[in-house]
């Protein structure tokens, strides 16, 4: 086998799954890469990404789909090209789709409602617990019990969510917290007579 089989076999190895995967860009979303900067607007807003252009190459075909692609392959940009494609991915999805999780509430007593641009739970605690929402966040209860998180950034998104439920872990007695709809909850057995 020669050099030349040897190092395009290595670089198939390099290669990341992910980051070599075109992004395509739905119809009603805008993609503008300027200055290291990707500007991608769409009906639900628009989010702005930084690129290092010394490390990646990014081609906007058409507006049709993304191309993202190292200038050298290497352990370091595999992993970075991956994850910048992740991210830029997620930025499409958000601009169009936008991103949601629902959370559940078990326990007697427990509540949630919204008081101008905070959060107000009842958790079975001596004292309610406020919770202040980030701007580019929307919360909304359709019950007393389900709260519905949505907004245009996956990553805020999932930090809301799980700070919410921090607030009371779902305990595996009675299964009393806050959960997100659907998750499950492995159940322990309480002490018997």
């Amino acid at each position: 086998k020669t050099k030349s089989w040897w190092r395009n076999y290595l670089q198939g190895i390099l290669m990341s799954k992910i980051g070599k995967i075109n992004i395509l860009i739905p119809k009603d979303v805008n993609v503008v890469f300027n200055n290291g900067v990707i500007d991608i607007k769409g009906p639900r807003g628009n989010k702005k990404l930084n690129l290092d252009q010394d490390i990646f190459d990014l081609k906007i075909n058409d507006n049709k789909d993304i191309s993202i692609k190292p200038k050298k392959i290497n352990k370091d940009t595999k992993r970075l090209w991956g994850m910048n494609r992740s991210l830029i991915n997620n930025a499409v999805i958000g601009a169009k789709e936008g991103f949601e999780k629902i959370l559940e509430l078990k326990g007697v007593g427990y509540r949630a409602t919204i008081k101008g641009s905070t959060l107000n739970l009842q958790l079975g605690y001596s004292h309610d617990i406020n919770f202040d929402i980030p701007k580019d966040i929307k919360i909304t209860i359709e019950k007393q019990t389900i709260i519905k998180i949505s907004g245009l950034d996956k990553q805020l998104v999932g930090m809301v969510t799980s700070k919410i439920k921090s607030f009371k872990p779902t305990e595996p007695y009675k299964g009393k917290g806050i959960k997100e709809l659907g998750q499950y909850i492995l159940r322990k057995e309480g002490k018997k007579k």
